[in-house]
């Protein structure tokens, strides 16, 4: 795995050492960044941006805002062999001015309570099997997390039918092998 674009472009990402956790692949991660930049619909700009990376695994998507001018990456990750690899990313890129980790699970009700800050873009990625997103994704909403006109990215198989709150409009559904939902509230 490497940074596709900007500050960092080429430098390698390290990858998990087992088969828990599945890293964002290249290609999606080029599709994601491209529908962002080039799509009518989305009005954000990732330089100067707040984002909160879910289900960070090794901090793949987050490092690539971070070389593309994002200001922040709160990454949210509680398995102990990717909250390893992703320590050692940000120590290899030198962002930990940039970064904050947050080492809970996200599905619990005061995983938030120091976060402080809003986001332009969240994006999750969770196990394919997760379940429980409806139920984030309103967590997110009652918390205010998501700044007006943000954007919430939802990484799934593309066989996944997921439920979305009401709040929020899908934009963009697009697949490229792996599904990548996209939505604005």
């Amino acid at each position: 795995m490497r940074i596709i674009s900007g500050q960092y472009k080429g430098k390698k990402i390290l990858s998990p050492i087992d088969r828990e956790t599945r890293p964002l692949k290249d290609l999606t991660k080029e599709s994601i960044f491209n529908i962002i930049k080039h799509s009518n619909l989305i009005k954000i700009n990732i330089e100067n941006s707040n984002i909160l990376d879910l289900f960070s695994g090794v901090g793949s998507f987050g490092l690539e805002c971070l070389s593309r001018g994002a200001l922040k990456v709160v990454f949210c990750e509680n398995y102990k062999n990717a909250l390893n690899v992703l320590k050692k990313n940000i120590l290899n890129l030198n962002l930990e001015k940039q970064t904050e980790i947050i080492e809970k699970n996200i599905f619990d009700k005061n995983s938030f309570d120091n976060v402080n800050d809003k986001f332009e873009i969240i994006f999750i990625d969770p196990p394919f099997k997760e379940k429980k997103l409806l139920d984030l994704m309103e967590h997110i909403i009652k918390l205010r997390l998501l700044k007006e006109n943000g954007i919430l990215i939802i990484h799934r198989h593309k066989k996944e039918k997921d439920l979305f709150p009401k709040d929020f409009t899908l934009i963009i559904e697009k697949s490229y092998g792996i599904s990548k939902v996209i939505f604005g509230n």
